[in-house]
């Protein structure tokens, strides 16, 4: 294998092998908890532009599944259509691997998408500089001229959503019932399943698409990459939307974040964000708790909720909000993965209240 170096913005190197594609890449470099999922969170789009750091220390014993496709378009076993992340990090890559579902190594399917992958990093220790200092950019290269050139990106000021998109609208189970626009902000593929495993057709748009034209029954509002305050026309659509009060609005991840900011809140960096599939939340008021799947490095701030907005779930690891809701309107949103995939699905009773309020619309 060849030698690779991470280095971050703050100067800190570590150094390790290439087990996938050699080409120097940048990113913001965030961590995931996760002990398994890494296909699912690999082509999640929230992950563009960042450099995937797995905390659980043998990673790709099990494969990759084979890349296949849905009558509707949507990949069998992934979360899009390839993968989003800039680089894979781990401490310890298992070139052998056993899965009844497997078709190839976590390798070749690196180096067929062009993506790099290091192996026997300290990730420990990586993870550790990353909840002192906070996220910060990053770098993989493979020589000293690499090192020398490879600059980093301005991460806030990338419109990462614009990158993942669809770029025209997408229709899905056509003339099932109800109509849902859903604005695509880096959608995942289990998102989709799910609404249509409900039986309610998909109007699929891109994020800034003015969809106000269309004939539909509720809003949806997709997770996405990268810093919502680039999503300004996104906001402006959603905003407009809600001037018919009985449209039934749900947002997840980014969507939660795009929602609260369409009804006049403010959205604020986390230190290191949520990666993982064991975020405690509490729904508010009551003491109803529930494991989630999440992947945000933004979050509402809670205080400026105003009006009839209010908190819906809060983490009970840091107290910081989980979702929100309005009081009156048929409108919530919350900041964790119902939908999981991978990860647990506690929370997908959320998909189900969304489509009983479209059936009452």
């Amino acid at each position: 294998m060849k030698k690779a170096t991470l280095i971050l913005e703050d100067g800190s190197r570590f150094e390790g092998e290439s087990f996938g594609y050699e080409k120097p890449v940048t990113g913001e470099v965030v961590f995931n908890t996760a002990m398994t999922g890494y296909p699912e969170s690999l082509t999640d789009p929230s992950y563009a532009g960042q450099l995937m750091v797995l905390t659980y220390p043998l990673v790709g014993n099990y494969g990759v599944p084979s890349f296949s496709t849905e009558e509707n378009g949507l990949p069998t076993y992934m979360e899009s259509g390839r993968i989003h992340a800039e680089a894979l990090i781990v401490s310890d890559y298992s070139e052998t691997f056993s899965h009844w579902n497997a078709r190839e190594s976590l390798g070749d399917w690196l180096k067929r998408e062009q993506v790099p992958g290091l192996t026997g990093i300290d990730t420990r220790r990586l993870t550790k500089v990353l909840r002192e200092h906070g996220v910060m950019m990053g770098k993989v290269v493979f020589d000293a001229q690499e090192e020398s050139f490879c600059k980093y990106p301005d991460y806030t000021q990338v419109n990462y959503v614009d990158q993942v998109s669809c770029k025209e609208i997408i229709r899905y189970n056509e003339g099932a019932g109800k109509k849902v626009v859903l604005i695509d902000c880096g959608v995942k593929a289990n998102i989709l399943r799910l609404l249509l495993k409900r039986e309610v057709e998909v109007i699929r748009v891109p994020w800034d698409y003015d969809f106000h034209a269309l004939h539909y029954d509720g809003l949806f509002i997709s997770n996405g990459p990268g810093d919502p305050d680039t999503c300004e026309a996104t906001v402006r659509n959603i905003r407009r939307a809600m001037q018919d009060e009985r449209l039934p609005i749900f947002g997840i991840c980014m969507g939660n974040q795009l929602l609260a900011k369409a009804g006049g809140a403010s959205v604020y960096k986390l230190k290191y964000g949520h990666r993982s599939h064991n975020q405690p939340v509490r729904m508010a008021g009551t003491s109803r708790c529930f494991i989630t799947s999440q992947n945000h490095g933004y979050a509402v701030d809670s205080d400026t909720l105003a009006g009839e907005w209010e908190p819906w779930f809060v983490n009970m690891n840091d107290g910081s909000n989980e979702g929100i809701r309005h009081r009156t309107n048929p409108w919530f949103s919350v900041q964790f993965h119902p939908e999981a995939a991978s990860g647990p699905t506690d929370t997908a009773f959320l998909f189900d209240e969304f489509v009983e309020l479209l059936k009452n619309r």
